[in-house]
């Protein structure tokens, strides 16, 4: 009996060593690095034979939009959108590129193409920033807003550009984009609003520069960017003006700080 009790106090002894040990390499381990989010491709092709590029998903419930000039395709969820005065803050995705059909991928500009996407989300913060605060995640309360330019193309060569603006090789042409825009909540990711613009408004909108912000000869590109944040601002408005109770309600509650 005596010799059972000696083995099985050796036993415990050694399982509990086992367990300390283990215990110790697992605190001391280092944290496992999360893995990293696939990076979304710099630029994708338009679908051949179709007018929109399929990045909204679903495009059935767009109508036109008698609210702005042009071609413009709207929806609202109007439920969603009187709620929206208790949203609090909003996220600007990274911008999307869909390049025409017929482009020859050999000839993009890639510094082209990344100037033409920062550009266009540092317009559209500066259009939305003022209605609601900027946030870089997702959050209860927290709007997300996911752009597209669609239908971009490339231009001739580049030659007479001052270095400083860091010149591309080939122009890359904006004057035929369509916007196509998606406004959801972004922790549920419901629809709030979307928009396709159609609207042509620019015509030798040409970007040869990696700084063409900086350049007198791209003024009609960098307008041309900037309408169409304020027409992507004036479709948000648009559809949130409040009437009769609703907007009485809204200016008894509305406090300014």
């Amino acid at each position: 009996m005596l010799k059972c009790k000696c083995e099985l106090t050796k036993t415990l002894s050694w399982w509990i060593i086992g367990v300390v040990i283990l215990a110790l390499a697992v605190a001391c381990a280092p944290e496992s690095t999360p893995t990293e989010q696939p990076s979304r491709p710099l630029f994708q092709k338009m679908p051949a034979d179709q007018e929109t590029s399929g990045f909204l998903g679903d495009y059935s419930n767009l109508e036109p939009d008698p609210d702005l000039e042009g071609d413009t395709l709207g929806y609202v969820n109007e439920e969603a959108y009187e709620g929206l005065d208790d949203y609090i803050a909003i996220i600007v995705d990274p911008v999307e590129v869909y390049m025409a059909t017929d482009v020859d991928e050999s000839l993009i500009p890639t510094d082209g193409i990344e100037a033409v996407k920062s550009y266009f989300r540092y317009a559209l913060i500066d259009a939305v920033s003022d209605a609601f605060p900027l946030m870089e995640g997702p959050g209860p309360l927290t709007l997300r807003l996911r752009s597209a330019l669609t239908g971009i193309d490339v231009g001739d060569e580049v030659a007479g550009v001052d270095e400083s603006l860091e010149p591309l090789q080939i122009q890359v042409d904006v004057g035929d984009v369509i916007v196509e825009l998606e406004l959801v909540d972004s922790l549920t990711g419901k629809r709030i609003a979307a928009m396709v613009d159609k609207a042509l408004i620019g015509e030798e909108a040409r970007i040869g520069a990696k700084h063409f912000s900086r350049s007198e000869r791209f003024d009609e590109a960098q307008m041309l960017l900037d309408e169409w944040a304020e027409r992507v601002r004036a479709f948000l408005d648009a559809k949130h003006e409040l009437e009769g109770e609703a907007a009485e309600r809204r200016d008894r509650e509305y406090k300014p700080y």
